[in-house]
């Protein structure tokens, strides 16, 4: 069975916890009506599978210096949430759509930007010779999957936000720390995907 194969018949499976659905706010307060957009989690397909992770810019509007998957908001010429995903993908790291089988879209994630995120699941070559857009890629890295899909590596945190206690996920590896939005996503993912990585 290849990696694309298990990917999709693992995000079949009921999940083995609660899914996240938002930052631990109260989002109405946020936005009645988020604004769709897509982010793609790029697998690599290897013995060992690892997914490609960027570390935005610290001069863009939204999640500054963050790290996250590729992705953005829908454009109205999108067709759907995939063309999204890879559009954003083939904009900010150089990876060609021709280049990702996707598996299939994941559970949906609100944040407290007011983003109603879509992640699309695919599957891309190892060492792909990817560009970063340096108006919005500060770098790009590869993670193993096996790593972040361990639950004994997503912490549970908080810090203070708008005059309350917001909580979420952190994930550190190495030198980086993977948390908000991209590590909910990821928690989410590790809940559907019960599989050896």
């Amino acid at each position: 069975m290849t990696l694309a194969e298990r990917l999709a018949q693992a995000m079949t499976q009921r999940p083995a916890a609660d899914l996240l659905t938002g930052d631990d706010v109260r989002l109405a307060e946020i936005d009645a009506k988020p604004t769709a957009a897509a982010v793609l989690v790029p697998v690599t397909d290897r013995a060992e599978p690892g997914i490609v992770l960027t570390q935005r810019t610290e001069t863009l509007r939204n999640h500054a210096g963050q790290i996250a998957f590729p992705g953005g908001r829908a454009d109205p010429g999108d067709v759907d949430l995939v063309a999204t995903a890879l559009r954003e993908a083939e904009e900010e790291i150089g990876l060609s759509p021709r280049a990702v089988t996707v598996v299939g879209l994941a559970d949906r994630y609100r944040t407290v930007t007011g983003f109603e995120v879509t992640p699309v699941v695919g599957v891309i070559p190892p060492d792909l010779n990817l560009h970063p857009s340096e108006a919005e890629v500060a770098s790009l890295f590869e993670v193993p999957l096996a790593y972040v899909l361990d639950p004994a590596h997503h912490r549970r945190v908080s810090a203070p936000w708008r005059g309350q206690t917001r909580h979420f996920y952190e994930i550190l590896w190495n030198d980086r720390r993977i948390w908000g939005a991209t590590a909910a996503m990821i928690v989410n993912l590790s809940r559907r995907l019960r599989w050896a990585a």
